[in-house]
């Protein structure tokens, strides 16, 4: 039976949307009872509807918004040149089965109702303003661009750089080409430990051969091979229960070509509180890693060219400065605290214990979240770094409602979960919009019947060249020829790693097009 989203009336005045999705008998309708003339209407009227941001959180938004509403018209705006957002930049290119989530939002392109526009930039090129005099309802879902900060002392240093900027760079990220890793470290320092840190040190200590057939940019695996780092450290305040990687990275770094993957049992004992134990009897996978890091510490070593080392308990206290150059504006250590944990089970912290240990880094590589940056005029909740919203729906800091915006994805919510975690989180913002639009709230403006040659018009208006705008069409000639040129070597894809080689790839092909 299909699963239908169902406004569901809350015993309040207030009327309002569940969280989850309801799987609903047939007399279960999209929109609500009271909008009966609504629903007539929207047969005839097209319902347009723009998503900013086209990684998961805007892709899943749009499928369901297809799903509920034969006559939802979706636009997709996207800043780059490619759709996709993490799938494409930031998933690990020896992953993938991950990317293959790449064929239901290729469907979803497909569909006659939707419209891709890559390379217009909201903020600059377009005002979200803007959007709402063009669209019955936007959906704000571009993520998060930035990444969050240690706070500790000597975090400005030369060499002390974001995960999130190496991941975009071996990913061939076209804002990250010129980007320069120092893998002349000997050793690399990791801090933090989700399935982001675990990433980067495999990517880090994997062999070429083992890198060669994945869709790695040419110019990362290029600077990889002649890398001289022997030892990546990734390193979390608190113990290995509360570690955020899952059980397959973790398998995946136990199993590298030729890198000795290291745990201490010491380390292993001190997080095994009896909190830490009752968590783990409440956490399968968490039981799982135990088993697997105490097999981990007590084999031996082999003897490889490189080792990989798990540490817990260690929190950052400084960032030191490389003592044998004489500027000092270059890493060379980071100090840490040695703690301890305290607390109930699933609320645990890391205390200091009053010892400190330094572990040498050429290269640390901050990997403590990301985070999304404000679109000036939206509310903001500057704590979280998120759009201020109610389900998805975006409200002013009254509770009131924002002029028919809305927002998905981890500028909702906050970077957090994997690619599946958008999928509820879509709904529900759908839902959101499904109930607006029902009740008639979503009647503030009458949308021209082509917006995206509007937004063709404001970009124009601004300067820049409306033929650098990429269609669909546009990108599945990028696709084909980045697939092409994979083939010539081996791997699935060769990408196009700056946005004057995708912009040239387009123009080519619309010339072959026409001869």
């Amino acid at each position: 039976m299909r699963a239908t989203l169902c406004v569901r009336r809350l015993a309040a005045a207030r009327v309002g949307w569940s969280a989850g999705v309801c799987f609903a008998r047939p007399l279960c309708r999209p929109f609500s009872a009271t909008a009966g003339a609504a629903s007539a209407d929207a047969a005839q009227t097209p319902f347009r509807v723009a998503v900013v941001g086209t990684g998961p959180g805007g892709f899943y938004t749009a499928k369901y918004l297809l799903k509920e509403d034969p006559s939802v018209h979706v636009d997709l705006l996207d800043a780059l040149p490619t759709p996709f957002g993490l799938v494409r930049s930031g998933v690990a290119p020896d992953h993938p089965e991950v990317k293959s989530v790449q064929n239901d939002f290729e469907q979803v392109a497909s569909d006659p109702r939707v419209k891709f526009l890559g390379n217009v930039r909201i903020g600059s090129d377009v005002q979200v303003e803007e959007l709402q005099k063009l669209y019955h309802a936007v959906v704000l879902a571009y993520g998060a661009a930035s990444d969050r900060h240690l706070g500790v002392p000597g975090e400005a240093l030369n060499n002390v750089v974001s995960a999130r900027a190496f991941v975009n760079w071996y990913n061939g990220h076209p804002d990250f080409r010129n980007f320069k890793p120092n893998l002349e470290a000997a050793d690399v320092v990791i801090i933090g430990q989700g399935n982001v840190a675990i990433d980067c040190a495999r990517i880090l200590t994997k062999t070429i051969t083992e890198l060669s057939s994945t869709d790695i940019a040419t110019h990362a695996l290029e600077a990889l091979s002649k890398s001289k780092v022997r030892r990546v450290h990734v390193v979390g305040r608190r113990g290995h229960v509360q570690a955020a990687f899952t059980m397959k990275e973790l398998r995946e770094v136990t199993k590298l070509e030729d890198a000795d993957f290291v745990v201490r049992p010491a380390e292993l004992a001190a997080g095994r509180t009896a909190a830490s134990l009752e968590e783990a009897e409440e956490h399968r996978a968490k039981k799982r890693m135990d088993a697997l890091l105490a097999d981990t510490a007590a084999a031996p070593l082999h003897g490889r060219s490189r080792q990989l080392h798990l540490r817990f308990l260690l929190a950052p206290r400084a960032i030191l400065p490389d003592a044998s150059k004489g500027d000092g504006t270059s890493v060379g250590a980071v100090e840490f605290d040695v703690t301890r944990l305290e607390g109930p089970p699933n609320a645990q912290r890391a205390v200091p214990s009053g010892k400190t240990e330094v572990i040498p880094a050429g290269m640390v590589l901050r990997s403590v979240g990301y985070k999304s940056i404000k679109v000036p005029g939206i509310p903001w909740d500057g704590k979280r770094a998120v759009v201020r919203n109610d389900r998805g729906r975006v409200v002013n800091d009254d509770g009131s409602a924002f002029g028919g915006v809305y927002v998905s994805g981890w500028l909702k919510r906050g970077p957090s979960g994997i690619i599946g975690t958008n999928i509820p989180c879509a709904r529900e913002t759908v839902a959101s919009i499904v109930e607006d639009r029902g009740a008639g709230r979503l009647t503030h403006v009458q949308p021209p019947a082509e917006p995206l040659e509007a937004v063709r018009s404001l970009v124009a208006a601004r300067g820049r060249d409306p033929a650098h705008l990429v269609s669909w069409a546009d990108f599945r000639a990028i696709d084909a020829a980045e697939v092409q040129r994979g083939a010539a070597s081996g791997k699935p894809r060769e990408k196009f790693t700056s946005v004057e080689e995708l912009l040239e790839e387009v123009k080519r092909t619309k010339a072959q097009a026409t001869a």
